[in-house]
This record gives structure tokens, sequence and C-alpha cells, in this order.
């Protein structure tokens, strides 16, 4: 068998999220089709290993999966292979053969996920399935200074929603950017660390938004980590506005694919 790596895009407005589920239409099932249509349908079926899963209506530009394949094919043709099969709504942006003991999801050094957030009067119906709405004014210095506090290592038990199945809150936030865009008149987060809880992005980014809009002091934070309590949190911004941006390797971090 010969390991395969791809690096993916998806619009995750028409998926009930990443992973395989019942009846519905997901990206892990949507690529395990096309996989096994290139291998002529095998018995047993090949699977597919993504990095991680996402959420329902949640969007990735850069997503990493891992197939083992019974034929050796060239990378370039691998691409082309997939890309053929697979809907508009998913896009191979790369395929290379790695080593057999390679695994997407256990090898991950860091993730990055950006949150946009459109500050229009009304929603755009153009923007509904890919960025969240909030109209009311914030106050972009005191959410940079808030978002300082969630750097390094913590039990973000806070931040994690029920139905998690994480054996530890315990995360490690390497970066967190905060700015404006001003041409989409939106608000942009970006969070990098070794990894994320369920719903965790979307909970940080909605404390956020609480303290740019003087809803809660800027120095809110700490409080809110040291109760690790759900409660303490409070709010979780829609899935519309998050995607994942890249997947880090120790070995060769995803620099070399475009973050957009």
């Amino acid at each position: 068998m010969y390991r395969y790596k791809i690096t993916f895009a998806y619009d995750g407005a028409g998926f009930s999220g990443f992973q395989i589920q019942p009846h519905k239409r997901t990206v892990e099932q949507t690529l395990k089709t096309a996989v096994n249509k290139i291998a002529k349908n095998p018995d047993p079926p090949l699977h597919v290993i993504g990095s991680g899963r996402t959420d329902a209506g949640v969007h990735a530009l850069n997503q990493v999966a891992h197939f083992d394949m019974p034929y050796l094919i060239p990378d370039e043709s691998m691409r082309k292979a997939l890309n053929s099969i697979l809907p508009l709504d998913i896009l191979v942006k790369k395929a290379e053969r790695v080593p057999n003991n390679f695994h997407a999801r256990y090898d991950t050094h860091s993730k990055r996920y950006r949150y946009r957030v459109d500050q229009g009067e009304f929603v755009d119906p153009f923007k509904r399935l890919y960025t969240a709405h909030y109209k009311y004014p914030l106050d972009l210095a005191k959410m940079q200074r808030a978002s300082q506090d969630l750097l390094g290592e913590h039990d973000f038990t806070s931040f994690v929603a029920s139905g998690s199945q994480a054996q530890s809150n315990v995360r490690r936030i390497d970066d967190v950017l905060v700015r404006r865009d001003e041409i989409n008149h939106e608000v942009i987060f970006e969070f990098e660390g070794n990894g994320f809880l369920y719903n965790q992005v979307r909970i940080m980014v909605a404390l956020l938004l609480e303290i740019g809009n003087g809803q809660r002091p800027v120095d809110d934070i700490p409080r809110v980590l040291a109760a690790k309590d759900r409660q303490a949190a409070r709010m979780t911004a829609p899935a519309t506005g998050l995607y994942l941006v890249r997947v880090n390797y120790a070995d060769s971090p995803a620099k070399n694919i475009d973050d957009c």
C-alpha cells in the first residue's frame, strides 16, 4: 500500500461537518467515495483519515488528510484524479506520497483558525454562509488587549462545549491576532495553537466580541479561565464564520500553501 497526504479546501456550507454521519453529506464520506473510486472500489473499502473534525457549516482553506492506495500513482496525477471526481465544493490543492508511518491526525504540530465577523448594518446575503454578523460597535483595541490573555497553556474548560470527548481540556495557544478588514467591513480573529477543543474558537470569539462591545471588562479572560465553568463564557459564535486556515506538521509546516 502507498500512503498519500492531501491538502484540500472545502466550502462547509453544504456539509454536515467533516466526520461521517449516517444519511448525511459529510466531507469525509465525499473524500472516501472518491478515493475508493480511484482504487477501483476495493473490499474492504479504503479509509480517509483527517487531521481533525470540523462542524457543520465550518470551512477549510487547507485541511489535511491521508489515505492508503493499492496502486502507485504520481502525485500530480492523484491530485487531478481526485479533483475530476470530487464535487465543486471540495478542491484538492496538493497530493503527495508520504512515508507509511505518517498520520494526518497524530502527527499534527499545530493548527491555525480564522474567524470572520461582518459588521454591516444588515446581513449580506452573499456573506451569510461565510461570516458571522455583528452590527454593534466594537472596540478593536480592547479585543486586542484581552486576546493576549489567551496566549500560553491553560485549562480551557470554560471554553469547551458539552459533548467534547477530550481527555484533557489543557491546550496551548501560540498566537492570537485581532484585526479590522476595512475593505470588507469585517473584524478578523486568528488563533494558532497545538489543538482546539470542541467549539473552543467560537466560544473565544463570542467572549471577545462581548469585551469589544463593553459587555465584559477587558480583563475578564483570566477570571473565566480560572472558573473552569462553561457558563462563565456563556455564548458561542456561529459556525459560518470559522475557517481552518492550515495544519502544521513538525517537519514541514504548511507554509507553501496559500492561506486564501
